[in-house]
């Protein structure tokens, strides 16, 4: 079964986000063994971010790591899971609120596609980059 970042770079949809790890050095982390839960923007969702933004990040990289790594959380938690749940800490530190109530949503965005399964995790496909704070 591919890891992380093969089904990733494999699906098509998720070039920034790709790019955007390749940049801030995660690669090898996130083809480590995790396991990891990962809520991936797709290309959709960081076209959303305000002109420039992406740039600005790509200049940053500790922020632009920072922000990454608020996508991860250790551990592989499928749905099922995540409803039994208000929040999850992420690798970033900060907590990621979640929303089961009304379909699922992770802080302010929702979740596209849930429980991709990955050799090293799962990925929940999300609709918008989601930051701290």
């Amino acid at each position: 079964m591919p890891d992380i970042v093969d089904i990733a770079v494999g699906a098509g949809a998720f070039k920034t986000l790709v790019t955007a790890v390749e940049v801030a050095g995660l690669v090898d982390a996130l083809k480590s063994p995790g396991p990891f839960t990962v809520f991936a923007p797709n290309d959709d969702a960081f076209a959303k971010l305000p002109p420039g933004t992406i740039k600005t990040l790509v200049q940053n990289i500790p922020q632009l790591a920072r922000i990454l790594t608020f996508h991860v959380v250790a551990g592989k938690f499928i749905k099922a899971d995540l409803e039994k749940l208000k929040f999850v800490t992420s690798l970033e530190g900060s907590p990621i609120p979640i929303d089961c109530s009304d379909g699922f949503e992770v802080k302010n965005a929702t979740v596209l596609a849930a429980d991709i399964e990955a050799d090293n995790g799962v990925i929940h496909v999300i609709s918008n980059v989601i930051l701290m704070g």
